[in-house]
């Protein structure tokens, strides 16, 4: 699995993308921060102020066919 975290792109197994997911979910307490496609992922760290806006980021982001992760309130 090909995985981008900022401007670089890693090769990870499953297993490590997983627990590199878990780290990442403590960085955002209301955003996105990951999204996922057919063996490509990418960390991100889209912060929101409001559940309107994390959910129109969310409806963007699977449109586009990518799983989204995310955490709310």
């Amino acid at each position: 699995m090909k995985v981008k975290v900022g401007i670089r792109l890693y090769g990870m197994s499953r297993k490590e993308y997983m627990g590199l997911l878990e780290v990442a979910k403590e960085q955002v307490p209301m955003g996105i921060y990951a999204v996922e496609k057919k063996g490509y992922a990418e960390l991100r760290c889209d912060r929101c102020t409001s559940m309107t806006q994390l959910k129109g980021m969310i409806r963007s982001y699977k449109s586009e066919g990518f799983k989204v992760y995310s955490n709310g309130r």
